[in-house]
């Protein structure tokens, strides 16, 4: 995987996490409520993990007719809901509270014996949905990851192909520590928001670093290959 000469992230920095979950939750609102307006409905895909809590919380009390949105994540575990480590509980329990009740919830874990059917499973499912996404949140890892594309991911360029018929693929990766599904790569970046969420200065000098060196981890690859500038978000 090699590096690439894309458009160049724009960056919104504030003084306080808080600050932060309130400006990115009026942004996505703003976003949801023009698709709204423009086809009838608005599709979000959110992130898993700690970082978004507030970010959630905020989003969760924006008025506007969540009745017509969906929301699904930009990857999962392949754990029930019933498992603490499920992004699907998460969410539910962290951003469809509130006004966001309302809104229709698309998970992407299936029951299945494997967690190459439970994909297939997702993709056949998610297709129905209102396709393209409106708004993509996506966190980072320190090792440079976002969404499961995990630096030793079996298949990693597959997942990474702007070409890709699939929405939803398998991933192995020994780092994970469990098999995951994540949207593809052109399911992500084709939304109309992207944003890269993170939080405290490690994280921060991952993206720097990844934005100036080759050859490219995932979130550099995320970040070079969408049609528009993905915007970041950052606190200390």
């Amino acid at each position: 995987m090699s590096a690439m000469a894309g458009i160049a992230p724009h960056w919104n920095e504030f003084a306080t996490r808080e600050e932060l979950a309130a400006s990115l939750a009026s942004a996505v609102a703003d976003a949801l409520r023009a698709a709204i307006g423009r086809r009838g409905e608005a599709f979000l895909a959110v992130s898993g993990g700690s970082t978004p809590g507030r970010f959630f919380a905020a989003l969760s009390k924006e008025a506007l007719d969540w009745s017509k949105v969906t929301v699904t994540l930009v990857d999962e575990r392949f754990v029930p809901e019933s498992s603490p480590r499920s992004n699907a509980a998460l969410a539910k329990a962290s951003l469809l509270q509130n006004e966001a009740s309302a809104a229709r919830f698309a998970p992407l874990f299936h029951e299945a014996s494997t967690v190459e059917t439970s994909a297939d499973l997702a993709d056949a499912e998610i297709r129905t949905l209102p396709w393209p996404l409106d708004a993509t949140i996506l966190g980072m890892g320190g090792d440079g990851h976002t969404a499961s594309f995990f630096p030793d991911a079996d298949g990693l360029d597959a997942l990474l192909d702007t070409a890709s018929a699939r929405i939803v693929m398998p991933v192995h990766a020994d780092s994970a520590g469990e098999p995951r599904l994540t949207l593809t790569l052109p399911a992500l970046v084709g939304a109309g928001l992207v944003v890269v969420h993170i939080e405290g200065a490690e994280k921060r000098n991952v993206i720097e670093a990844a934005l100036a060196s080759e050859p490219a981890l995932p979130i550099r690859t995320v970040l070079d290959r969408g049609p528009r500038a993905a915007e970041i978000y950052w606190a200390p």
